[in-house]
């Protein structure tokens, strides 16, 4: 007996990394009871972190004792959902610009937002679990109706040529990126696609001013990308927004986007109070933004 429980904690450790979470849905479906979950427990093999909702420790040194109320990081519980539970969700907006290396035009302070964005919805234990952050979650397909982030995955109702959008718009919206010293693969939007998701908050949870620093750092973006988001976005506010501050910075990528295949509406957005109209999109923004040559 003592032999078949090594064995299925030997099994249970090659499968769940230092640091991951597994819930008790997940635990039972592969064979570990409640009995055997308690025994994990109490001997410390996993650390119970909330009902139902169980950690694999990382390693302790000699003489070094496991903290049960220690948060947890954020990036294990998502690569967690992401590769162990199946649970389709990505990193996103703000985040995933932050993990891309453009944090230090975005503002620091205070509990670190963590975006998700899913077509399906995430685990209700989530947002108990003691983290080092808050969790943001959004639904995926408002922006992107054709590319579905969840267990369900694409659907396969559309046309006959949907497997070739589903790459395509993989390859457009997310990008694997390794974390922790393993390097386990962090799924996020591109770029390119986080933009347009930081875009979505304004105006009432970004300000203008940050998000026009961030776009002065945007000279790398891939216009081919661009182009193909653009187009299957739906937000006529995220695609005008993207142009004014497009054309405030100028960069290079702007020569190659093809304005004339995005939809961008018809008639006045008014977004802002008090703000004032750019003439060329029709949307009214803070009078900061607007270019003299506008007024000209």
């Amino acid at each position: 007996m003592a032999s078949e429980t090594t064995s299925k904690l030997n099994r249970l450790y090659q499968r769940v990394p230092e640091g991951f979470v597994v819930d008790a849905a997940w635990l039972e479906k592969n064979g570990y009871s409640h009995p055997l979950r308690q025994k994990y427990v109490a001997s410390r093999w996993l650390r119970a972190v909330v009902r139902g909702v169980y950690q694999r420790p990382a390693a302790q040194r000699p003489g070094e004792a496991m903290a049960d109320d220690a948060p947890l990081d954020w990036q294990p519980v998502v690569l967690a959902l992401q590769h162990l539970m199946e649970c389709g969700v990505s990193v996103g907006g703000r985040t995933a610009l932050d993990v891309h290396g453009f944090a230090h035009y975005l503002p620091a302070g205070g509990p670190r937002d963590v975006h998700l964005y899913t077509s399906d919805s995430v685990p209700g234990w989530l947002a108990k679990l003691p983290v080092n952050a808050h969790w943001v979650v959004h639904n995926a397909d408002r922006l992107f109706p054709s590319s579905r982030r969840g267990r369900s995955g694409f659907d396969q109702t559309k046309r006959a040529d949907a497997a070739q959008d589903r790459t395509l718009m993989r390859e457009d919206s997310d990008v694997d990126m390794g974390w922790g010293t393993w390097r386990w693969p962090l799924t996020l939007s591109t770029p390119e696609r986080a933009v347009l998701e930081l875009l979505d908050e304004l105006p009432h949870d970004e300000s203008f001013d940050q998000v026009d620093a961030l776009f002065g750092g945007l000279g790398t973006l891939m216009p081919r990308r661009l182009q193909r988001l653009l187009e299957t976005c739906s937000s006529v506010k995220v695609k005008r927004l993207f142009f004014v501050f497009a054309d405030r910075h100028n960069h290079a990528w702007l020569k190659r986007l093809d304005q004339s295949r995005i939809d961008l509406g018809k008639g006045k957005r008014a977004l802002v109070p008090g703000g004032r109209l750019d003439p060329k999109y029709s949307i009214t923004i803070p009078e900061s933004l607007l270019n003299t040559s506008d007024d000209l």
